[in-house]
C-alpha cells in the first residue's frame, strides 16, 4: 500500500511540474533584446508586423539600414512576392534604407544562406533579427549557428491578438505547439547538419 502511495503522490508531483512548465511554454519562446546594429534583418513570413517593427527601428536609431525579405518565385496572384516587397519598400520614405532580399529557402534555417548573401556586400557585423514573438528563440539560435560571422539579436514583432494565456485560444495554442516542434526538431536534428 505504501509503494502505491507514494507512487500517487510522485504521479502528482510531475503532473504539477508539468502544468507549470506548459504555463510558461509560450513565454520561454520569446527573446525581445534589440541592440543597437548595423542592420535589420526581417525575416519571411508575416508581412505586416515585422516590416512595420523595422521601421519604428530604423526611426529609433537601431540601425541605418534593413533588408527584408522575401520569397523569390512565389506568388500572390499574379505578382512575385519580392515584387511585391520592392513596391512597399519604394513606396516608403524609408526607401533608401531598405533592400529586399530574395530568398530560394523555404525555412529559417535555409533562409540563412540567402541572408548571408544579401549581407556580404553591406560589410556589416552586428545584425538584428526582427521576427514574430514566437519565433524568435530559434532564428536567434539558428542565424547564431549558421552565421556566426555576425553578432546576432533578436527582436519581437508583437502581436496583440496573440498575446495572452496560450491555452485559452485554440489559434495560439497550435502556433506554440508547432513553434516547440520545430526547435526540439532544430535542437536534436538540423542543429548538427
Amino acid at each position: 500500500m505504501r509503494v502505491f502511495t507514494r507512487l500517487f503522490f510522485v504521479l502528482i508531483a510531475l503532473a504539477f511540474i508539468g502544468a507549470l512548465l506548459a504555463s510558461q511554454a509560450a513565454r520561454w519562446l520569446v527573446v525581445d533584446d534589440p541592440q543597437k546594429s548595423d542592420v535589420l534583418v526581417v525575416l519571411a513570413g508575416e508581412t505586416s508586423l515585422r516590416p512595420a517593427r523595422a521601421i519604428e527601428l530604423l526611426h529609433q536609431g537601431m540601425a541605418p539600414r534593413a533588408l527584408f525579405d522575401a520569397e523569390a518565385g512565389e506568388q500572390i496572384y499574379d505578382r512575385e512576392l519580392t515584387e511585391i516587397a520592392q513596391k512597399y519598400v519604394d513606396s516608403l520614405p524609408e526607401a533608401k534604407s531598405i533592400t529586399v532580399c530574395g530568398l530560394a529557402g523555404r525555412s529559417t534555417a535555409a533562409e540563412t544562406s540567402d541572408v548571408a548573401r544579401c549581407l556580404l556586400p553591406l560589410g556589416v557585423h552586428r545584425v538584428l533579427l526582427v521576427t514574430s514573438e514566437f519565433h524568435t528563440r530559434r532564428a536567434l539560435m539558428i542565424f547564431s549557428r549558421r552565421l556566426p560571422q555576425y553578432q546576432w539579436n533578436v527582436t519581437a514583432a508583437r502581436n496583440p491578438s496573440q498575446v495572452g494565456v496560450w491555452w485559452r485560444d485554440r489559434e495560439w495554442a497550435k502556433v506554440i505547439f508547432d513553434e516547440w516542434t520545430k526547435l526540439i526538431w532544430w535542437e536534436a536534428v538540423d542543429r548538427w547538419r
